[in-house]
């Protein structure tokens, strides 16, 4: 049997296992007046030119443009290749011919923020981040985490870096500590990896924890040019690993977090919460995307995923979930929103599920590889009417991006690789545990 013939029987047989949907609104809510209004919030600009944050300028993982190789391995298509010091799950970001990226030295316990040149990988500087608390070396961290897990974040003039309990900073294209913000000891049992964002004039974060020497979870908003507090929320979750985005509704802007328990929206320029709604589980990691006027939020291993109207007030869990798709969710990958269709990777069994966004139906599911709980940590892509998705050991699934189950090949870098890529001009930028590659025709 072919290979993509078999693909298409594998994905019959273990269709519509262990998910199904419920409706909890009509879906017409959705695709009625408005719909089209809520969007997420992104750079305009020369931004748009790069990859200026975690999953690039869209903040969805989707790229605009063709010229970009769908086939590469360890040797084939590499156009350079460089040695990243230490260790870390960062994503890269790219503004420029620069790439940014984070990396931690457990051993002597320094965070850095490391600047390479895109066009042959040369490294430019690397900068190490104070330590404010002195307790670095003991903060506890996942296997599967880093000290250096969240991507970095720019504005074309600085560069803003989140580790925890080292704090967070802003650093300038040469490297120059510009500003260092300490948030006190940061209690996470997995310690810390959620991005910041670049909201206006402000960069925002928040940290779920049980409580440290500043007090417990919050989100927070900062002066991107002094580092100075604009405004700081209290929250109640003990744990989270997500990252904040920003969407327009139509009527007002909101700061949208989804972790333990609960996807909350605030007032971006206040920190007002406008409201909540309920059916998360316990962990958190996955980052919300948007599409036909719904926020998709994923929870658990395994959990949930909750299509949401936002622009609601108080608790909207009764009111404004349109579907829920109880099982199936991916526990790290974040969703991947591609035209009618949301693109589902449940990293504890290694399938990936197609749902029509606009009304939670499971378009197919489809085997990635061999079963393993907890191997995909990368978030989704989508370019050239192909999705890509890379598992914990460098290998891509290249997928037609379509309605029916399609794997047309799978690319293999034979490196652990839990970092999303970057792609600018024809060009791919992979971190593996070890290296930064350049991937190109």
């Amino acid at each position: 049997m072919h290979y993509r013939q078999r693909c298409r029987h594998t994905a019959r047989q273990i269709a519509y296992t262990g998910v199904f949907v419920i409706l909890l609104a009509s879906p017409y809510q959705a695709a009625g007046q408005g719909a089209d209004a809520v969007r997420m919030i992104v750079p305009d600009g020369e931004a748009q030119d790069y990859w200026p944050r975690w999953r690039g300028p869209s903040g969805q993982g989707l790229v605009e443009g063709t010229g970009y190789p769908d086939t590469w391995s360890d040797t084939e298509n590499v156009i350079w290749r460089v040695e990243v010091p230490g260790e870390g799950a960062s994503s890269p970001i790219i503004w420029a011919d620069q790439i940014f990226l984070t990396t931690a030295d457990d051993h002597v316990g320094t965070v850095s923020v490391v600047s390479f040149r895109r066009s042959d990988g040369e490294r430019l500087w690397q900068t190490d981040v104070p330590d404010a608390t002195g307790e670095f070396i003991s903060e506890h961290i996942h296997q599967k985490n880093t000290h250096a897990s969240a991507t970095v974040t720019t504005d074309g003039n600085l560069v803003y870096a989140s580790f925890g309990s080292k704090g967070l900073v802003a650093m300038d294209f040469d490297g120059r500590l510009v500003w260092h913000r300490s948030f006190g000891t940061i209690s996470n049992y997995h310690g810390t990896a959620g991005s910041p964002l670049l909201y206006k004039n402000t960069i925002i974060l928040y940290q779920d924890h049980s409580g440290g020497s500043q007090g417990g979870a919050f989100v927070a908003a900062f002066d991107k040019q002094s580092g100075e507090p604009v405004w700081r929320t209290s929250r109640r979750a003990s744990v989270g690993w997500g990252s904040p985005i920003a969407i327009h509704t139509g009527e007002r802007d909101e700061l949208i977090v989804s972790s333990q328990r609960r996807v909350q929206a605030y007032n971006p320029n206040t920190g007002l919460e406008l409201w909540n709604c309920g059916g998360n589980l316990f962990e958190v990691i996955p980052t919300p995307v948007v599409g036909h006027g719904m926020v998709f939020c994923s929870s658990g291993r395994a959990g949930p995923t909750l299509a949401i109207l936002p622009g609601g007030s108080g608790d909207v869990t009764a009111t404004h979930v349109v579907w829920k798709s109880p099982k199936g969710s991916p526990f790290v990958p974040s969703p991947l929103l591609s035209g009618n269709r949301l693109y589902l990777v449940n990293d504890m069994a290694s399938i990936v599920t197609c749902f029509d966004a606009r009304r939670g139906e499971v378009l197919w599911q489809g085997r990635l590889g061999r079963a393993t709980r907890e191997g995909f940590s990368a978030s989704p892509v989508a370019v050239d009417g192909k999705v890509f998705i890379t598992n914990d050991l460098g290998e891509t699934f290249v997928i037609r991006d379509a309605s029916e189950f399609e794997i047309l090949h799978v690319n293999e870098l034979h490196a652990k690789t839990l970092a999303s890529p970057a792609l600018v001009d024809g060009r791919w930028y992979f971190r593996t545990n070890r290296e930064l590659l350049s991937i190109g025709n």
